[in-house]
């Protein structure tokens, strides 16, 4: 019990952080004059440094984490059949999931027109970082490490899961004849899970400090003149987390949506202050084992893998900019170029790094499937940030939503855990 009181009293630092964030950030940027104690010392320095640290030590865990939770996952499941069938579930919901996502913002930017109106004078242009392009036969190669400890030094996620599967199955396949490192593995495992207890304290100031920066630096007016296309991503991700989601859990489980909501806004709260989806990784395995009732050994393969190729959020933006860009430099699009927006957003999800604003990296790819312009995400990089917080809330939301469905088809899920207040 005190167990619980301890965990909800850091759920709601956490919230009152990100509030307090917002108003400090805010009071910063418009009522504290410019100049080096602002914009040196406070919002680049200690904002700065304590943000960027705790994203650090929570990205620390990361690799590790994944390393020893999919071994120990794999193990667990020990039949590669079944291990099988949850990783093509997985995949396969992820992917439809994407292709849903992208669907629903090119479709409600077609309703809303989010760049019909825009004066592109008082818009904030910035530099663009194009993205290399890479094939599906790359993409599929680029899973199998060539050098495992490269791929753990690079943090090569994919890789990564791929290489401690393979370690898992062989564990679970030679039994007691690898006791002593099946033992390491879980000892392992168990560290890493304290650590990030541990590391979990300081999320409040962590949190705090990366809100506070974010509201000091941009301020309110860079989204006046964008504020038609921020709406438009906003609501269509909404609709994705609150609606596409919902309704896919209650038709395949038959669970009571509205009770995961409850439990998961600590953890989509946290997504949203961190805007990565990997530094979230620990905290939404804890969350869906501890009050979802979901086994760790279908999460600690689901989550990771999520955090890796799921981006819905990601793929919401994408849908959106395509039509709000199109709209500006009046370009007509049509259905064969929605259908290869949908598909070239679906595929450039995979694989892509669960960082902040890596999005708009892999924009340029969909963009250039089409023959946009790369002009015009530099008109949406300048409010890019508040948008990536949110859309990286969404990312992990669907991620768990995808590992209760299979937790549940696998027998995984205790329901009445799911079911408690």
């Amino acid at each position: 019990m005190s167990k619980e009181k301890k965990k909800l009293g850091l759920t709601t630092k956490i919230f009152i952080a990100l509030l307090l964030g917002v108003v400090a950030g805010s009071l910063i940027h418009y009522v504290m004059p410019a100049g080096a104690l602002r914009d040196d010392i406070i919002v680049g320095g200690v904002f700065y440094v304590i943000g960027q640290g705790f994203i650090r030590l929570m990205q620390m865990l990361v690799v590790p984490l994944v390393f020893f939770s999919i071994i120990c996952g794999a193990a667990a499941i020990g039949d590669t059949k079944t291990l099988g069938s949850v990783g093509l579930k997985t995949i396969g919901f992820y992917l439809i999931t994407t292709a849903l996502a992208v669907t629903v913002a090119i479709t409600s930017a077609l309703v809303v027109c989010p760049g019909i109106g825009v004066d592109l004078s008082s818009v904030v242009k910035s530099e663009v970082a194009a993205a290399e392009p890479t094939t599906l036969a790359d993409t599929l190669l680029n899973i199998i490490p060539k050098n495992p400890v490269g791929a753990l030094a690079e943090g090569s996620m994919l890789q990564i899961i791929l290489f401690a599967l393979i370690i898992g199955i062989i564990l679970a396949k030679l039994g007691d004849r690898v006791e002593t490192i099946s033992n390491l593995c879980s000892q392992g495992n168990a560290i890493m899970m304290e650590m990030t207890t541990m590391i979990m304290g300081l999320a409040p100031v962590g949190v705090f400090c990366l809100i506070a920066k974010t509201f000091a630096t941009t301020g309110f007016e860079s989204f006046i003149p964008m504020v038609k296309y921020m709406l438009n991503v906003l609501g269509a991700l909404v609709i994705q987390c609150f609606g596409v989601y919902m309704i896919l859990m209650f038709l395949f489980t038959r669970l009571n949506p509205i009770k995961f909501i409850k439990k998961w806004i600590p953890v989509m709260s946290f997504a949203f202050s961190t805007a990565t989806s990997n530094a979230t990784i620990p905290l939404s395995i804890e969350t869906l084992a501890d009050k979802v009732g979901v086994s760790k050994k279908i999460s600690s393969f689901t989550i990771p893998l999520g955090a890796t190729i799921n981006m819905d959020g990601t793929a919401i933006m994408q849908g959106v900019a395509v039509i709000f860009t199109a709209q500006i430099f009046g370009i007509d699009l049509g259905m064969a170029d929605y259908l290869t927006v949908i598909a070239t957003a679906t595929l450039a999800s995979i694989g892509t790094a669960g960082v902040p604003s890596v999005g708009l990296i892999t924009l340029t790819m969909v963009f250039n499937s089409v023959g946009l312009p790369v002009e015009g995400i530099a008109l949406i990089m300048g409010i890019d940030r508040i948008l990536d917080m949110a859309r990286t809330a969404v990312n992990i939301t669907g991620d768990a939503v995808c590992t209760i469905i299979v937790s549940d088809q696998n027998k995984a899920l205790d329901r009445n855990r799911y079911n408690a207040p």
